[in-house]
């Protein structure tokens, strides 16, 4: 029976993007009736929330417990003693012997000779936009990651552009690479009139600082691939046009606000500047990180999803909102056109213009909306966490034949 570790850390210590995707690939994984032996390991210390995440990933119901193995420190420190003082520690040291040992965030660890490794490489933003990663974080990754592209059996991508990009930026031959899509959780349906009234509640907006009024949502953590900028000079432009009239109807609103969902991240100063020089202070709201569990109430609210990225690996939020039926507008760069395909707008993310025209087109041409919201749901439903996991699985199994194996 062959022995699989798989590196949850991401899962317990990362809330959302590689978090939630290393948390729902594994737990839809283990669902999966298999030969093999699994064990997840996790770098540093757990926490109560972190436990329950572990005890979430399990297979429910619980058919077997897949053990799991808490390394004593993180991995922070861990990247210091393998990659600062290069000493070469087999991970099975501290998490025990297997066969096959699977990194999930960017990094793989030393492994004893003849384990077959696979590594998932989410994308390469910081080779495509260095300006985007922190000078010590740039440099780490630009050290390490391609490092363990070369060393790793298998490599896992998010996406067709960044499994692109491993070959054209680093040599990467196609067939050492599978691509795996993302899911959309079960959470993420159709808006109806009930969940429209929820998510329009006191209780939600009085916690995040939502407008009474529909409103556009991004959502993601400030930073510079994230676009937020060419955002906040649309929306400006967006509200200029509809003040003015300039708008084919005197039924239109006045103005429109921004409600943007994410941590402050090492953007927000520049972005807040740009508000204050655009003068639209009172048109975009700040409702910071927003809980897992009130997502998808966030999104029935909105009345427009804007995630106009210069770089995804994939992009889930886009999807999300599909999901929940609320029409999208977001770039034509990276991934984004394999998410949302023919379902939304897409616009070049650095075109203001053209992000605000989309802008106002999805908030009202009706029939465009009409159309929009069918589609997208019809196109989320595509994207399951399930054919993820049996993907992961397909890629183990031939990674395991590969070297002899036979799961």
């Amino acid at each position: 029976m062959p022995r699989i570790t798989i590196d949850v850390t991401p899962a317990v210590h990362q809330s959302a993007g590689i978090g939630r995707l290393t948390r729902e690939i594994v737990r839809h994984l283990l669902q999966i009736e298999s030969r093999s032996q699994y064990r997840l390991f996790c770098m540093g210390r757990v926490d109560s929330a972190g436990s329950a995440t572990l005890a979430a990933i399990q297979p429910h119901p619980p058919r077997v417990t897949v053990p799991v193995v808490i390394g004593p420190l993180n991995d922070r420190w861990m990247y210091r003693i393998w990659y600062r003082a290069r000493l070469p520690v087999p991970v099975q040291l501290l998490a025990g012997a297997c066969d096959l040992y699977h990194a999930t965030d960017f990094v793989l660890p030393p492994v004893l000779p003849g384990t077959r490794t696979v590594l998932t490489v989410h994308d390469l933003t910081f080779e495509r936009d260095p300006g985007s990663a922190p000078p010590t974080l740039l440099g780490f990754l630009k050290r390490v990651v391609p490092q363990s592209v070369r060393r790793a059996t298998h490599i896992v991508a998010d996406s067709y552009a960044t499994a692109r990009d491993l070959t054209e930026l680093y040599a990467v031959a196609a067939e050492k690479i599978t691509t795996i899509h993302s899911g959309v959780d079960e959470r993420f349906t159709p808006r109806t009139t009930a969940s429209y009234y929820k998510a329009r509640s006191s209780a939600l907006r009085a916690k995040y600082g939502l407008p009474a009024e529909p409103f556009i949502l991004t959502v993601g953590t400030l930073q510079r691939r994230k676009n937020h900028l060419t955002l906040v000079r649309a929306m400006a432009r967006l509200n200029d046009r509809l003040r003015t009239g300039d708008s084919g109807s005197e039924s239109r609103p006045v103005g429109v606000k921004l409600v943007i969902a994410g941590g402050k991240g090492w953007l927000y100063d520049e972005v807040q500047e740009e508000i204050g020089k655009l003068g639209i202070e009172a048109q975009v709201v700040f409702a910071g990180f927003v809980d897992d569990a009130d997502l998808p109430d966030l999104y029935h609210a909105a009345a427009v999803f804007a995630f106009p990225s210069l770089y995804e690996g994939f992009g889930i939020p886009p999807l999300e909102a599909m999901a929940c039926g609320i029409p999208v507008v977001t770039s034509n760069a990276s991934s984004l056109p394999e998410v949302v395909g023919d379902a939304g707008l897409m616009v070049d993310p650095l075109d203001v213009d053209g992000l605000s025209s989309a802008l106002y087109r999805a908030l009202f041409d009706e029939v465009w909306r009409t159309q929009a919201v069918s589609a997208g749901m019809q196109r989320a439903a595509t994207f399951t966490w399930q054919r993820a996991a049996q993907q992961l699985l397909a890629v183990y199994d031939k990674v395991l034949a590969d070297a002899g194996q036979v799961r």
